[in-house]
């Protein structure tokens, strides 16, 4: 079977819905901008405006395969719960949720079962992107969309639509706070406890945080490696701890290997520096709000991507776009933002953030 090109619909009969340009927030992916069809009129530019229709309103049925890895921490668990949450919003999607694996072989099977089984569209977090690649153009090549969600594929052609966070934005945003926080001073003693440092999202979290730190003159003066885990980031910290006496600013990537992270601080009775995370967890954003800790800070690394790979699938599936673009289709990459939560903010982000 020749490679269809990743721009090109699905096969007539796996087509459905009207296909009318939709209305839909583009920060939330969520929200519509009208309930009810509007007629053709001329905008200011002298255009016709298409006739559009709230994305949310019920379609034709969509069956949509979802697979993600086990959820053996928090970020991963609120993968699959936000996805379900989405599917649940609406009566015309038929979510079928392949059970969590780190099985390579596992999750490329479950995704054959989709293919196997018809299912309109597919949104997939690959335990291996490079591994899962194959699998995913076999998809694409039957026609069935692919919506690649957090880790690529090793070819762009796999995936209809990637949906990712930005890491090296997320250095950027914890490197330009904490430059704002330590303005002026030029001798600070900034720390760093990085995730896994083989995985290229850890190499460019750290390299957004060097060139944010480089515009006010600063540098990463203490770095150690973590793991993800509560027992990895306290292990780490307490490493980090003893070999710097002085620090002033301490950014951690990860908030559930934060947890470990302050329990190290805690215990080696330390304060003199603020701290900020990463990720976005809800017990880190509570700890911000609360006040009374290091943890000042947190940068968001969205837990809600495979939702909006729910949402994305959808409108697909339905031949529907992104009622707040001029384009009729649905773009090929949707990178969300890695903004950073304060105690003056922290409830705009509270109802999406993952328990750790």
């Amino acid at each position: 079977m020749s490679l269809r090109s990743p721009l090109a619909r699905a096969p007539r009969a796996r087509r459905i819905g009207a296909g009318a340009v939709t209305a839909l927030a583009a920060v939330s992916l969520a929200a519509c901008t009208s309930n009810t069809p509007s007629t053709e009129n001329e905008d200011a530019s002298g255009q016709q405006a298409q006739n559009v229709v709230a994305n949310d309103e019920p379609g034709d049925e969509v069956v949509i395969g979802f697979s993600a890895p086990a959820a053996d921490h928090g970020w991963m668990g609120s993968i699959t719960t936000s996805a379900k949450k989405a599917a649940e919003q609406y009566s015309d999607v038929d979510l079928r949720v392949a059970e969590g694996t780190n099985d390579v072989n596992l999750q490329i099977s479950q995704v054959e079962t989709f293919i196997n089984d018809g299912v309109d569209a597919i949104v997939l977090l690959p335990f291996d992107g490079a591994a899962m690649t194959p699998v995913a153009m076999k998809a694409m090549e039957a026609g069935i969309p692919v919506i690649n969600v957090d880790r690529e594929f090793d070819d762009p052609n796999a995936a209809r639509v990637t949906v990712l966070g930005d890491n090296y934005g997320m250095g950027v945003s914890a490197g330009t706070y904490i430059c704002s926080q330590l303005e002026g001073q030029s001798d600070a003693v900034v720390a760093e406890i990085a995730g896994i440092d083989s995985l290229p999202l850890t190499q460019d979290r750290s390299q957004g945080f060097e060139d944010a730190l480089k515009s006010c003159g600063l540098d990463v003066d203490n770095r150690v490696a973590a793991d993800f885990t509560v027992e990895g980031g306290e292990r780490a910290a307490s490493n980090l701890l003893q070999a710097a006496p002085k620090i002033d600013a301490i950014w951690n990537h990860d908030d559930d290997q934060g947890v470990g992270v302050l329990a190290a601080i805690q215990n080696a009775n330390r304060d003199e520096f603020f701290m900020v995370g990463g990720a976005g967890s809800a017990n880190a954003m509570r700890s911000i709000k609360e006040g009374g800790s290091v943890l000042q800070a947190t940068v968001i690394y969205p837990s809600t991507q495979a939702a909006d790979g729910i949402k994305l699938a959808r409108l697909l599936a339905q031949e529907k776009a992104l009622g707040d673009l001029v384009e009729v289709e649905v773009p090929r990459e949707v990178q969300l933002y890695a903004p950073v939560v304060t105690k003056e903010n922290v409830d705009q982000f509270l109802p999406t953030a993952f328990e750790s």
